[in-house]
């Protein structure tokens, strides 16, 4: 069984769709909730185990192996982003992903998934990001800082206890259960807004130059899903995004042609002081399993509609 921790989440959910799609099985942790969403309803018995964990309880993580035989694990779960002291969130995160290297080693896992972020390319520049760039030794916020830690953290456990470590650089997200006010993505925020017929004044601020990568969550899902069951792979770090920048402008039409009426204006150019980024190039999964084409560029439009219904 894979162990996913935050596996009741947006991105940890769909996760677990693609490995059962795989033929794997599941444990999922979640802190608070405990209800499966719908990607995961009607699994027949023993495909899909929810166990409640605060992944700062090192016993807690343990115990789960007690109950289930943990092949590998992706380590998703997250403190909260807006916690203000830096010192408060770098203590849970680093606890949480030692529990996580604790476990995986005590059950002899074969491959360690640990989530990272496109964030630690701040201070790169413009241009592709590769997994090879190397990465400035700049803090600008607590949550690259400690991604880029995690990746050397999962890295020397991995190869002093001899499990496969990947690092999942991944890309802004969006889709189905994802945080409709995500303060790092303007798109749920325009599509809940036109939703909603809210003001304009009440929808997020971006101008229309502006560009980010967009990764559909279930492309984010099935491309993780297949580097944790790759027999074989070339690389341990990998950017998981849709590899190309989507103009806002393109969003704001994306959703003015889904929702007639909609009247997403937003103003022309590039906001002040916002970089330029560049799409994150990828490795692909090496071995039998390939991230096929299908998995890339799903469409914008094609996942607005998969949203717009929601209220």
């Amino acid at each position: 069984m894979i162990l996913v921790t935050g596996g009741l989440g947006s991105i940890g959910s769909h996760i677990a769709r693609s490995l059962l799609d795989l033929g794997e099985s599941v444990v999922l942790t979640a802190h608070r909730s405990s209800g499966l969403p719908a990607v995961l309803a009607d699994e027949p018995a023993g495909r899909v185990a929810v166990e409640p964990l605060d992944t700062t309880d090192g016993a807690a993580f343990l115990d789960i192996g007690a109950r289930h035989e943990i092949t590998g694990v992706v380590h998703l779960a997250a403190a909260r982003h807006d916690v203000p002291d830096p010192v408060a969130y770098l203590r849970a995160e680093s606890l949480a992903l030692l529990n996580a290297l604790t476990a995986a080693r005590r059950w002899g896992v074969r491959r360690f998934a640990v989530a990272s972020s496109i964030a630690v390319y701040a201070g790169v520049g413009e241009g592709p990001l590769r997994e090879d760039a190397p990465l400035p030794a700049v803090a600008v916020h607590q949550i690259p800082v400690f991604k880029k830690t995690a990746e050397l953290f999962a890295a020397l456990v991995g190869d002093s206890a001899g499990f496969d470590v990947i690092s999942l650089r991944i890309g802004t997200v969006w889709g189905p259960l994802g945080l409709p006010d995500n303060p790092f993505l303007a798109l749920p925020g325009l599509l809940r807004a036109a939703v909603r017929g809210e003001h304009p004044e009440a929808r997020p601020r971006v101008h229309t130059d502006d560009t980010t990568d967009l990764c559909f969550v279930k492309d984010c899902g099935g491309a993780i899903a297949l580097l944790v069951l790759a027999d074989r792979l070339g690389h341990r770090t990998y950017n998981v995004s849709s590899g190309r920048s989507a103009r806002f402008g393109d969003v704001a039409d994306a959703i003015n042609a889904l929702l007639p009426g909609a009247g997403i204006n937003l103003p022309s150019g590039r906001t002040p002081g916002r970089p330029p980024g560049g799409p994150p190039r990828h490795h692909p999964a090496a071995g039998r399993h390939r991230i096929p084409a299908r998995l890339r560029h799903r469409t914008l439009r094609g996942g607005l509609r998969r949203l717009a219904p929601e209220p």
